[in-house]
């Protein structure tokens, strides 16, 4: 007997994976027919935690219909349309590109100034294709505790409000900012990302401390002892919602963009384009550009701006 259902994968392990049918808790693992595994030629991982899909199950003569999934290892047969997700190329030469997760309401990025220092174009990568595929985004400056120089904190929280964003000033050591965090991530599919280091885990724990991402990754016993490496992985927060901790990124290549569209997934060029003399207009050399004026008002940041001629200039070692 065949049983056909739909779940939501929750953790990613290479070539087997978990899922749940949410909003209910209760894990099984599934493995991928190889047709669907080949059915997106692009990107290096076909099925991304967060991805609703539908699967069926062989139940053994004589079991009821459902039976128990540890009985029989459930088959992943279709990966349902995304509602959105978030995508980066390699940033090697190679023309792959990674889902990171789909199906989001937030993404949570984690930077701090120091240990490690963020690198502003590296974000304005993430934000940059947070906005081309419709993804909210909060920024957590964490680590706050450890800045002397607080203007540098006021500076990061100007050019990126100033921006559009919200930015959340956390301190897992001091508690600053945890209990806004939570409130914001109550009730929501949330990614929290960032490069290595941040405490993305610990923010996490800190938000939730029945979890710990750091050493209670879901029992692997699940995946029948298998050796697994674990990508993403998502829990249940006990207020309301979802959390998917990832690891470090080192790097974040832009996917499927023009020159052209760059300027459209900053927030703040969008809102002057309209007043540019020349439309379209790259807001690089053109006279009358609306943005290039703002930018020598301080209306604009100039890092910000930097970035983006950054992504105009780049040499293809990120596309």
């Amino acid at each position: 007997m065949i049983y056909n259902g739909e779940a939501t994968v929750v953790k990613n392990a290479g070539s087997h994976f978990l899922l749940s049918e949410l909003p209910q808790w209760d894990l099984f693992p599934a493995v991928l027919r190889g047709k669907v595994r080949l059915s997106h030629s692009s990107a290096t991982n076909p099925v991304a935690v967060g991805d609703r899909v539908r699967y069926s199950v062989e139940c053994p003569d004589g079991s009821p219909v459902p039976c128990s999934r540890g009985e029989a290892p459930a088959v992943i047969t279709e990966v349902l349309d995304r509602r959105n997700y978030l995508i980066r190329r390699s940033t090697n030469l190679s023309r792959q590109s990674h889902v990171i997760a789909a199906n989001l309401d937030q993404a949570v990025i984690a930077v701090s100034l120091l240990f490690p220092e963020i690198k502003l174009p590296f974000l304005d990568r993430i934000l940059v294709t947070c906005e081309v595929y419709r993804l909210p985004v909060l920024i957590v400056l964490n680590k706050v505790d450890l800045y002397p120089d607080y203007d540098a904190v006021g500076d990061f929280c100007r050019i990126y409000g100033g921006a559009g964003y919200k930015v959340l000033r956390t301190s897992v050591r001091t508690g600053e900012g945890i209990e806004e965090l939570r409130a914001l991530c109550k009730d929501k599919m949330n990614l929290v990302s960032g490069e290595s280091g941040v405490g993305k885990s610990s923010l996490v724990k800190a938000m939730d401390p029945g979890l710990d991402p750091k050493i209670g990754k879901i029992s692997a016993a699940h995946l029948q002892g298998r050796h697994t490496t674990s990508l993403y992985e998502m829990y249940p927060l006990s207020f309301g919602g979802y959390v998917i901790d990832s690891p470090g990124l080192r790097g974040f290549g832009l996917v499927d963009l023009e020159n052209g569209e760059i300027s459209k997934y900053f927030p703040e060029m969008l809102r002057l384009a309209d007043d540019c003399r020349f439309i379209p207009c790259t807001h690089t050399h053109e006279p009358g550009c609306a943005v290039k004026k703002a930018l020598e008002e301080g209306l604009v940041s100039s890092e910000r701006y930097n970035s983006y001629l950054g992504m105009l200039e780049q040499d293809g070692k990120f596309r």
